[in-house]
């Protein structure tokens, strides 16, 4: 097929624990090698893989991800594909992010279910300084929905969508959002293992588009102070053959219920897979009240201010929309914790809790804690701290990953705390 299409160059992809995308490029007169999944790589120069005495590592090609990247040279194309990553006696790797999630979706299939899922992954466009350094200057003053010529970005998002369409997607919108030099594209739900591999082509198409726009892309959730940031809502619904197992025509609000279990189970492991669905420092600055994100565990059918939204479509339709996200998370990663939470909740009968339609802002403490609405984590420390504690979360990821990722945040956080930020120096080095 590659010799066919003029394929000169082939990018073996994968991602390492904290999502990053990485590959290996190989000329024409290894392919063969490669598609028998004999590439070897270092593993041990990859964020939290294993240590120098264990580092070779396998790639195993996922021909259904096959792609030829459309902006390459048509007499030279380079094409990719997705990658498994298995040790030297060819044993999937136990940190795998895309094997982890494997791992969860065959533990599904083995109750009889498998796993739609839709992403909605929101970016900044921010204009580069004279030197090319990423900086914060947006390249409009656009809003949610609107048009030219206020949304300066609009050509480099339409090319976006061409570049996706060639690449097999299916665009279902784009748009300006709320903060300035904020998109979104949606793209059509699928199985959870594919919509992992499009989020992670998807920010890779993103970042290059931009950069042919002289434009810098950024997944980062909350890169700007008084604006919207960015989140990755995941809209997720669980199917027995071809019907949702989500849909009861007869019950209440039409939601069987394994529906309403599955809603339990992310309402009891939300504080539990934060970290891994919103893995960064900054995640936490955007998970603040009055920003449309959600900072309380509670569901509801109407408002947009809980964690958990089911939006009115029932039928194949019906599913639940998880609004804390965001687009620096791993989607593998994310999506195995997810499944495995709502997993939890179907096995255990897991409690719903009734929905919450009002306001839950303009809720006092006193009427928080009737309803038994609590908070996500206010800090990555926090939120790793509930990682360690939830056995599910730390069962679906592992141990191999459990102790790397925390590890790596871990650190992270300490580096953080130990820094000077300019707000410090502006409130405090006259006055005291």
């Amino acid at each position: 097929m590659a010799g066919d299409l003029n394929v000169r160059f082939m990018r073996l992809q994968f991602t390492d624990i904290l999502g990053i995308n990485k590959n290996v490029e190989i000329p024409a007169s290894q392919f063969d090698k490669a598609l028998s999944g004999d590439i070897m790589f270092d593993g041990s120069s990859i964020e939290g893989f294993v240590r120098i005495e264990e580092s070779d590592m396998l790639l195993a090609p996922d021909l259904s991800t096959f792609q030829v990247f459309p902006w390459s040279d048509p007499e030279n194309r380079i094409c990719r594909v997705i990658c498994d990553i298995n040790t030297p006696d060819g044993e999937p790797f136990a940190g795998d992010p895309r094997g982890v999630l494997k791992r969860v979706l065959a533990r599904a299939s083995s109750l009889g279910f498998t796993m739609n899922a839709g992403m909605e992954a929101e970016f900044f466009l921010f204009r580069p300084n004279d030197e090319g350094e990423a900086t914060t200057v947006t390249h409009d003053v656009g809003s949610y929905f609107d048009l030219a010529p206020a949304d300066l970005g609009e050509e480099a998002r339409r090319a976006m969508v061409d570049v996706l369409e060639r690449m097999g997607f299916e665009v279902e919108a784009a748009h300006h959002e709320v903060a300035h030099g904020q998109h979104e594209i949606d793209f059509r739900y699928a199985d959870a293992l594919k919509t992992a591999d499009n989020i992670a082509t998807f920010r890779f198409v993103v970042k290059h588009v931009a950069q042919q726009f002289g434009l810098l892309a950024s997944f980062m959730p909350k890169p700007i102070f008084g604006q919207n940031g960015s989140g990755m809502h995941t809209h997720q619904s669980l199917f027995r053959g071809g019907e949702n197992a989500f849909w009861d025509a007869k019950a209440q609000w039409q939601l069987s219920p394994v529906a309403l279990h599955y809603i339990g189970g992310l309402l009891r492991h939300a504080r539990g897979m934060c970290a891994i669905t919103n893995p960064l420092v900054n995640s936490y600055k955007r998970l603040v009240p009055g920003y449309e994100a959600p900072v309380n565990v509670a569901w509801s059918m109407r408002n947009r201010s809980p964690l958990i939204r089911v939006p009115e479509r029932r039928g194949l339709g019906t599913r639940v929309e998880l609004r804390m996200p965001d687009p620096a998370a791993n989607p593998y990663l994310a999506l195995a914790v997810m499944l495995a939470a709502g997993l939890d909740g179907v096995e255990t009968k897991a409690d719903h809790r009734e929905p919450v339609n009002e306001n839950i802002w303009e809720m006092s403490y006193r009427e928080r804690r009737r309803l038994r609405i609590d908070d996500l984590p206010h800090d990555l420390n926090e939120a790793l701290d509930e990682l360690e504690k939830d056995e599910v979360v730390r069962a679906a990821l592992g141990d191999h990953i459990t102790k790397h990722f925390v590890e790596a945040k871990r650190q992270e956080w300490r580096e953080y705390i130990t820094q000077v930020s300019p707000w410090e120096l502006e409130s405090y080095l006259a006055k005291y």
